[in-house]
């Protein structure tokens, strides 16, 4: 069974092993992401809107990730999914599902209205996993400005 082999973690410090679990995800998240350093991702974990989700397993390897933002505006408290990413050796294993659900579940906890997410056209599974979540699609658009450093 899924759950026996795999758990969803949520870290609350960060350790050599994790950067380098986070690191070995994110060029198969956007390939324009900068690796993570350990101060980076204390920085992370530290911030009160972020939550962080893995999925390790009993040997701890980590299979997969997301992250969920939690936020107050004023209609409402709202999260958003970001950075969702299950290692290549691991995808079909139902990672992404257990991922998303334990978010929606702490986002519930959290007192949230809605958790929003965006993900490109070209990833149908990620469409179908999301769909099956309980996500519909909205009708908006999203906009984004670059800000140059």
């Amino acid at each position: 069974m899924l759950e026996d082999e795999w758990h969803i973690v949520e870290p609350s410090e960060g350790t050599v092993e994790l950067v380098e679990a986070i690191n070995l995800l994110l060029p198969q998240l956007s390939q324009r992401a900068p690796l993570l350093t350990l101060e980076r991702l204390a920085e992370f974990l530290a911030a009160p809107s972020t939550h962080l989700f893995v999925a390790a397993n009993r040997q701890g390897k980590i299979g997969g990730m997301l992250t969920l933002v939690v936020f107050p505006i004023l209609t409402g408290r709202r999260a958003w999914v970001e950075d969702v990413v299950v290692d290549v050796s691991s995808r079909g294993e139902g990672l992404g599902r257990l991922l998303t659900e334990g978010a929606l579940r702490v986002a519930q906890e959290l007192g949230v209205a809605t958790v929003d997410l965006t993900s490109r056209p070209s990833r149908v599974a990620a469409h179908r996993l999301y769909e099956s979540a309980g996500f519909g699609v909205r009708d908006t658009s999203v906009y984004r400005f670059v800000v140059e450093a």
